[in-house]
């Protein structure tokens, strides 16, 4: 698979090997997150509001985090 490492995608600038593994890092991350926030939701005892709350902060979050290390060009 070729690695264009966003240099063929407009807004984006070429990113350096270490903010690629930073980036995956918390690419990881989210999946875990994302997967508790699932169990979360499948307990019938909670509040499925807040968990949905919760899991739209924590998918923002990632994304901020994530802009961070990418530091896109655009909006």
């Amino acid at each position: 698979m070729a690695n264009n490492n966003g240099k063929d995608i407009k807004g984006y600038r070429n990113l350096t090997d270490e903010e690629i593994a930073l980036m995956n890092k918390c690419k990881e991350l989210a999946v875990k997150v994302g997967d508790l926030c699932d169990e979360l939701s499948a307990i019938e005892e909670t509040d499925k509001r807040w968990v949905n709350i919760g899991k739209t902060d924590l998918q923002k979050g990632f994304m901020s985090i994530i802009r961070s290390i990418a530091k896109p060009e655009t909006f």
